[in-house]
């Protein structure tokens, strides 16, 4: 299967900042970045980050970013990209994505989908998965990135590289 396999570790809450940061600057309205990980493993974190950077290169404020645990969804503006940032967790069927409008939000916006497996079979083709798993210190977190299109990976390795020889702004 040709696509896209990347992980790397990230030792710290400055580096996790660091890689939302940077990728904020590669994803804009069509993409899809579905956040993996079980409870307390920093997806909300990530999102909030990534949100708030989305902002800040568009000259915006960075809002206050809520987990949508319970509103389900929360949507934001950054200059033109329209950012949803949905918590799938409380779905009990995949059908009510549909109800959210994420269906139609998946081509026109960016969407950060928490608890992507909710999505069954609704998830979009060409998605970035990236999986969030503690590591063995409190701050170390596992990353992985994962997608069937194969053109992530050059949007990915030069972000990835930064991050791990520290060239990374923050890293």
């Amino acid at each position: 299967m040709s696509g896209t396999r990347l992980s790397l570790a990230l030792a710290s809450e400055a580096q996790t900042r660091a890689l939302a940061e940077r990728l904020a600057a590669r994803l804009g309205a069509g993409d899809t970045l579905l956040l993996d990980g079980p409870i307390g493993a920093g997806k909300t974190a990530f999102a909030r980050a990534l949100i708030q950077a989305a902002q800040a290169r568009a000259g915006r404020d960075p809002e206050d970013v809520p987990s949508p645990t319970f509103t389900l969804v929360q949507t934001y503006e950054a200059g033109p990209l329209e950012i949803w940032h949905a918590d799938l967790y409380r779905l009990g069927h995949p059908q009510e994505v549909m109800e959210l409008g994420l269906d139609e939000a998946f081509e026109t916006a960016l969407c950060l989908i928490e608890w992507p497996d909710r999505l069954g079979d609704l998830a979009p083709a060409g998605a970035l998965r990236l999986t969030l798993a503690p590591g063995e210190a409190e701050t170390l977190r596992h990353a992985s990135f994962v997608s069937d299109r194969a053109d992530w990976t050059g949007r990915l390795s030069p972000i990835l590289t930064e991050i791990q020889t520290g060239t990374a702004p923050d890293a």
